[in-house]
């Protein structure tokens, strides 16, 4: 029985065809551009196309360039994709035999997986800085409220005090660590796959190297199977948006938590409030919420692209392809949007200092700090020490007093009871050891609250800073010299007669 039907299928087309062109033409189109000229340039370096031919493609591409508008482009079905289009374009230019020759040593597979690099590469640049804006307004904001106090919480319960440079500070590090994650992320899919062909290079002299060059890599993939197989590049890359949006996730949901009435320990601006339809008295920091479900978002449609790469087979395949990466560019644009607010947000707000004061007090929070105290000053063991601060705490709490105010007496009653004489602590001795300032000013250890250890701490995190900006500006110097280089090369080829 003889089959005649015709390809494409019109569902397979509407399904499956049309989305990738549609895809290919918004995201790729330039990488596709770039891709024909340094493959070009590279085949008449390396002797593989005469000039003349070389020449005679290369106005044609110009041509091509110049006439069609990808963005116009409604895909027909008359070809497979929008490579087949581009070299339906070049032979209706130049004919058959010559518009074949610039596929010469090249596959679908190789051009497709350094697109996709390019592409990545791209938006991690764009994310990575507004994740640089971001840690800068954070080390600002750390820097400024450096010696400001709140509450710190551990499960969901005041704890200790420190500043609010002391806590951001931590955030830094996190954000640090999440930005290296994305520049580890970008030097793997910053090897070109360009010369793998459909799996184990080219019969012809090609040279890698070259079209790694022209094209802006840091160098050429070294395997080929690697190169079509290999999508680690991919993991990589969505494995760091996830674990950096992961995070910021935390930080956001504290801020929902410290915004609220009944804790009120930050202050957030009305610029960043909205109100209630009904209600007159509501002053709702919605920008909180926009963010932490932006966050949630990105974090899985990255999560996503990482399970989609989940028992796939080790070769080139069509999971790891356009849809795929059409799908996850959305975790870029989401996340984006949350790294532009919080650097807005974070640096508009302001601690409400007598929340923080009145929890303070209220909670008992600086009684460690009576415990040390003991320990240093009466000699107690910390555990006797701590029962008296325990002693305490509960008296005063149970009484709705203050422990600055009212803890004195039933500390020097517990201290007698538990250590058989009285407590050489006078009155001020007491009241400053319970101080919130004093708590913090003593903490002076390496990575502390205090002011030395956070001064040291804040001059690391400028270092870092610089040396993600330091990077990006040679990503970015890298790729304008290779653009410059492949155009220069390619207007050269043109100019040929």
């Amino acid at each position: 029985m003889t089959d005649t039907t015709t390809f494409p299928d019109p569902i397979y087309q509407d399904t499956v065809l049309g989305p990738l062109f549609d895809h290919a033409r918004s995201d790729h189109a330039e990488g596709f551009r770039r891709i024909d000229r340094a493959h070009l340039v590279m085949l008449e370096r390396t002797g593989i196309l005469p000039r003349d031919v070389a020449a005679t493609i290369a106005r044609a591409l110009a041509e091509i360039d110049r006439q069609i508008d990808p963005a116009g482009l409604i895909y027909t079905g008359e070809v497979e994709d929008y490579f087949f289009l581009r070299e339906a374009e070049l032979k209706a230019r130049v004919g058959a035999d010559v518009g074949g020759r610039l596929h010469t040593a090249r596959s679908r597979n190789d051009i497709d997986h350094t697109l996709f690099k390019m592409s990545l590469k791209a938006r991690i640049d764009v994310l990575s800085g507004q994740g640089r804006a971001l840690l800068g307004a954070l080390i600002d904001t750390a820097s400024r409220e450096r010696d400001t106090l709140i509450v710190a919480y551990t499960h969901g319960q005041p704890a200790q005090p420190t500043t609010f440079g002391h806590y951001l500070s931590a955030a830094i590090e996190v954000l640090i660590r999440d930005l290296a994650r994305l520049e580890e992320a970008r030097a793997i899919a910053d090897q070109c796959s360009m010369g793998a062909a459909a799996i184990t290079t080219s019969g012809f002299p090609i040279d890698r190297g070259m079209m790694a060059d022209l094209l802006g890599f840091a160098g050429a993939q070294r395997n080929s199977y690697g190169c079509i197989a290999a999508v680690d590049y991919i993991t990589a890359t969505y494995g760091a948006v996830e674990l950096l949006f992961l995070h910021l996730g935390r930080l956001i949901q504290d801020f929902q938590v410290w915004s609220s009435f009944e804790v009120g320990q930050i202050h957030v601006p009305n610029s960043f409030v909205q109100i209630s339809s009904i209600m007159p008295q509501k002053r709702n920091p919605v920008p909180i919420e926009h963010m932490r479900h932006l966050a949630s978002q990105t974090v899985g449609r990255a999560r996503m692209i990482k399970d989609i790469m989940h028992n796939t087979p080790f070769t080139d395949m069509n999971d790891s392809e356009g849809e795929t990466q059409a799908a996850g560019y959305g975790a870029f644009a989401s996340g984006g949007r949350v790294l532009r607010l919080l650097a807005a947000f974070v640096p508009a707000l302001r601690i409400d200092g007598r929340k923080v004061a009145r929890t303070i007090d209220q909670a008992c929070i600086t009684i460690t700090e009576l415990a040390d105290t003991l320990v240093r000053r009466e000699g107690l063991s910390f555990r006797q020490a701590h029962e008296i601060a325990a002693d305490t705490a509960r008296a005063v709490t149970s009484a709705g007093e203050s422990l600055a105010s009212a803890g004195y007496v039933p500390f020097s009653a517990s201290f007698r009871e538990t250590m058989g004489r009285d407590t050489a602590m006078t009155l001020d001795d007491f009241v400053l050891a319970v101080s919130p300032a004093h708590f913090v000013r003593v903490r002076d250890r390496f990575g502390g609250p205090a002011a030395a250890p956070m001064d040291e701490a804040l001059s690391a995190y400028h270092a870092a800073l610089a040396g993600f900006e330091t990077a990006a500006r040679a990503h970015a110097d890298r790729d304008t010299a290779a653009r410059a280089a492949l155009e220069s090369a390619f207007g050269a080829l043109m100019e040929t007669h």
